[in-house]
């Protein structure tokens, strides 16, 4: 089995930790990326398997697959022990949903932000760190006493760490207003898949130069 991803795939980070914690041997193939050129010129099996030319890209075998969820849905059927989505199906729901929040709900604010690094007082800028806080909030609602988003440990909770880990590298990061929030990323930064994934991530940037937040730096050590 191979994982295409990038050094600084955030979807690709997601696949991998989920294939480490599942304890499914994967191959991670680190597609070519640089600073200024990004992920150009693009790797010929992502250009095979993906239309919309991203990693993470999953091969096993005959089965190609695109999409860090669908990747996540595969590795679930394969290897089902220890489940990544909660058993009782409305909290299966619940996950699958802060899972897909995270992605698509989060995420795009945290998207909007990279391209405003310089201008952090831009009115878009400071509009993406109003979402990002909002987002917060409502998680550490939801999170509430439990250890995880959904209880016990599930992608969706991958997810959100991948997501949040780059919303603190560009300037909005959780604070201790969220007293709840910054337990569970102690909690997942613990976690030996999730120190392995995120540190290598973090070492990357330390050798590009970039200023790591503090959990990270840990992690990269």
């Amino acid at each position: 089995m191979k994982l295409y991803s990038g050094p600084l795939s955030m979807f690709g980070a997601k696949a991998e930790i989920a294939a480490h914690e599942k304890g499914i041997p994967v191959e991670v193939v680190m597609v070519p990326f640089e600073m200024t050129t990004l992920y150009q010129p693009k790797h010929p099996e992502v250009l095979r398997v993906n239309p919309k030319r991203q990693v993470p890209v999953l091969v096993d075998g005959d089965l190609a697959i695109f999409d860090s969820t669908q990747i996540f849905e595969y590795l679930e059927t394969i290897r089902p022990a220890p489940a990544l989505w909660p058993a009782e199906p409305k909290q299966k729901a619940r996950a699958r949903l802060l899972e897909l929040k995270s992605d698509e709900v989060y995420f795009p604010h945290i998207i909007r932000l990279m391209g405003l690094q310089a201008t952090p007082e831009e009115p878009a800028a400071v509009e993406a760190r109003r979402a990002a806080t909002a987002y917060y909030d409502e998680m550490e609602r939801i999170l509430g006493d439990q250890p995880y988003l959904a209880g016990d440990f599930s992608y969706a909770d991958i997810a959100f760490y991948m997501a949040q880990l780059f919303g603190a590298r560009l300037t909005a990061p959780m604070t201790e207003a969220h007293p709840r929030l910054m337990a569970w990323r102690d909690r997942m930064s613990a976690r030996p898949a999730v120190a392995r994934v995120a540190g290598a991530m973090g070492r990357y940037l330390l050798g590009q130069g970039r200023p790591l937040p503090p959990f990270l730096a840990t992690l990269a050590q």
